[in-house]
């Protein structure tokens, strides 16, 4: 089988949807099954030479859109080369061409695959300071993307909880096939004593002592403001724990509230080390109590099943659509994105006796076995692009 994955942007700085696709794409190799990707790259940017898979970027794409005059041209010259497309993403010009594309080449072309990756969720349309976005979104559903949905041959979701959600906002929505596929995040690098080297020297505060973990972008969507509140409020009484944020985005004004808000907890208690990557950031979460996401959206949260891969109890939001997994496997505790569900997060993670937060750890490991293991991933996704 050999599938083209088209997508707006491969830059691996994004994550997101393009750490999605090439993990899946590292997956499908190891079934034998050969991938290619078709972007709105720029072909001169470094990481297009270095992909392990063929790229073909088309790009850079141009303006909001993303629009690029090279793109439709070569999927008419290409599509004939695969058994299957899937389109990773929404509303820009990289799904409208898929379909236009998908439609001039007529019966008897590939199958048309479209993952939205959590793109359709109301989230996005009812968030207060999306308003005119959402208008504009609707519109265009409207025009355009409800038409690469509902004619597309299924749309794969990547949890039970983004399928139900995806139905909420938008009208007429008649995909043709529903397909919850998952998605696999790779295991982890075992833990090694470089881990905790790279860790203190990217922290140099690090110590033995116990640390609540957050690793994601400093944003208000990500809900750091609940969270620090909630610590430098006494959320976890006497004695807790060190809790770490760390990401980018510090010097955004939203970074900057954030770091304020800090200064009401001990001194000493909250730091804020940036981004951490390669063995420092495996050092931190292999190190941490627990990691710790009270995000308002999150699709799949794949910083969350890092956690879990590395034996990590997690203590998230009801708003990362994989948290009723995780709430099963006895892996984390939930709570609302709230003041007051943040605060009871931290709270009942800090009642729990050690025995308990340690087993807690076990299932977390256990739940990503289950759930979120590349390999499993990968099966049923081979299974829901067979005709």
């Amino acid at each position: 089988m050999i599938i083209l994955h088209i997508t707006a942007d491969m830059d691996p700085r994004a994550g997101g949807v393009c750490q999605a696709v090439r993990t899946m794409i590292a997956g499908l190799s190891t079934r034998g099954v050969h991938s290619e990707v078709a972007s709105l790259d720029d072909p001169a940017a470094a990481y297009v030479a270095e992909a392990p898979f063929p790229l073909h970027a088309l790009g850079p794409g141009k303006g909001p859109w993303a629009y690029s005059a090279r793109f439709g041209p070569w999927l008419d010259a290409n599509l004939d080369r695969f058994d299957a497309v899937i389109v990773h993403g929404l509303w820009l010009y990289a799904s409208y061409a898929a379909r236009k594309a998908w439609q001039r080449r007529g019966p008897g072309g590939p199958l048309l695959f479209v993952m939205p990756h959590g793109m359709l969720d109301p989230y996005f349309q009812r968030a207060p300071g999306r308003r005119l976005k959402a208008v504009r979104n609707w519109l265009y559903w409207k025009l355009v993307e409800g038409a690469v949905v509902n004619e597309a041959t299924g749309v794969l979701f990547t949890c039970e909880e983004e399928r139900r959600l995806a139905r909420e906002p938008f009208r007429p929505y008649r995909p043709k096939r529903e397909l919850v596929v998952g998605l696999g995040v790779e295991e982890p690098p075992a833990l090694v004593p470089a881990m905790r080297t790279a860790l203190a020297a990217a922290w140099p505060a690090a110590s033995d002592n116990p640390y609540l973990l957050f690793i994601s972008r400093i944003h208000e969507k990500k809900g750091v403001d609940l969270l620090v509140d909630a610590y430098a409020a006494g959320a976890m009484g006497p004695g807790a724990p060190a809790l770490v944020v760390a990401g980018p985005g510090l010097d955004s004004a939203y970074g900057q509230a954030v770091q304020g808000a800090a200064a009401q907890a001990p001194a000493g208690t909250v730091t804020f080390p940036g981004m951490l990557a390669g063995d420092a950031k495996w050092g931190a979460f292999y190190g941490a109590a627990a990691f710790v996401l009270p995000s308002h959206q999150e699709n799949f949260g794949i910083a969350v099943v890092e956690a879990l891969a590395c034996g990590t109890p997690v203590l998230i939001s009801n708003q990362i659509n994989i948290w009723r997994e995780i709430e099963a496997a006895g892996a984390g505790l939930v709570a609302d994105d709230t003041p007051t569900g943040t605060h009871d997060l931290l709270a009942r993670w800090a009642q729990l006796p050690a025995a308990e937060q340690q087993a807690m750890g076990q299932r977390a490991r256990a739940s990503f076995e289950r759930y979120f293991a590349i390999g499993p991933a990968t099966d049923r996704l081979l299974a829901a692009l067979r005709p």
